[in-house]
C-alpha cells in the first residue's frame, strides 16, 4: 500500500499521513472508498485553487495535484489486485 505525508498550507497548514485516514486492509471496499472520497476532496480543492490563483503552475495547484496523482495511483493499483 502506498502512504505519502504530505503538507498543504491550503488545508488550514495540518500535516496529514494518507496511511491514518484509510480503514484497516482487511476492508478492501471501505478501503477503495476511503480513497475515492479523498480524491473526489483533492480534485474539488484543487480545481478552486486553480479558479482562485488563475493558474495551473501555482505551488498551491501544484502541490495538490501531486498528491492527486498519488491517490489516483494508490487507487488504481487497488483496483488491479482485486481483479487478480
Amino acid at each position: 500500500m502506498l502512504s505519502a505525508d504530505y503538507y498543504l498550507p491550503s488545508y488550514g497548514g495540518e500535516c496529514s499521513s494518507g496511511s491514518g485516514k484509510h480503514p484497516p486492509r482487511g476492508d478492501a471496499n471501505a478501503h477503495r472508498l476511503s480513497l475515492e472520497n479523498e480524491i473526489q476532496v483533492l480534485r474539488s480543492r484543487m480545481e478552486q485553487l486553480f479558479l482562485q490563483e488563475n493558474s495551473f503552475t501555482s505551488d498551491n495547484v501544484i502541490a495538490i495535484s501531486s498528491l492527486l496523482d498519488l491517490k489516483i495511483n494508490e487507487y488504481m493499483k487497488g483496483r488491479r489486485r482485486k481483479s487478480e
